[in-house]
This record gives structure tokens, C-alpha cells and sequence, in this order.
């Protein structure tokens, strides 16, 4: 079980990484760990679960393959765009 947090994060790591070199590496990458996760039922921690689109499941990054606002209502919130399939989500921030 640590085996595999640990190689999911190493696999997280290097898809971050190699996102501004080949984008096709770091989707299989992050799919690797995703199904890793599923395999040996691992939930994902907060901070990778936010870098997989909740419409298309595939791997976002913010800046490159993701649109990321602030909303301008009363209510604070973050607006992320996913590029691939067009869907919008918020996140609401709490202060």
C-alpha cells in the first residue's frame, strides 16, 4: 500500500514535469497513477484529485490544457475551464 502512494506521487511528479515537453508522456503518466490508485483502492489525495477534469477524467493542467478564474459574485469561488471537453466547475472558497 505504501508502494503504491509513493509511486503514484512519483508518477504525479513527473507528469507535472515533463507537461511542457511532451504532453502525450505526461497523460499516460497520470493515467498510470490514476489506475494505480484505482487497482490497489487508493483514494487519491486532495491535491491530485484536483489535476484530473471531473467531465472527461483526463489530466488537466492549469495555464495549458485548463482556464482557471476567479468569479466576480459575492460568493468567492474558482472557475476552472477544462480545454478538452469544454466543461466549467467551481470551487468555492471559503474565508
Amino acid at each position: 500500500m505504501e508502494t503504491a502512494k509513493e509511486r503514484i506521487d512519483i508518477l504525479i511528479d513527473t507528469a507535472l514535469y515533463y507537461s511542457n515537453i511532451d504532453d502525450k508522456l505526461s497523460d499516460d503518466q497520470a493515467r498510470l497513477a490514476k489506475k494505480i490508485a484505482m487497482r490497489v483502492r487508493i483514494r487519491l489525495p486532495y491535491r491530485i484529485k484536483q489535476l484530473f477534469c471531473k467531465q472527461c477524467k483526463e489530466f488537466i493542467i492549469p495555464g495549458k490544457s485548463a482556464r482557471i478564474r476567479l468569479g466576480r459574485s459575492n460568493t468567492k469561488c474558482i472557475r476552472i475551464s477544462c480545454y478538452r471537453c469544454g466543461h466549467i466547475y467551481r470551487k468555492v472558497l471559503f474565508s
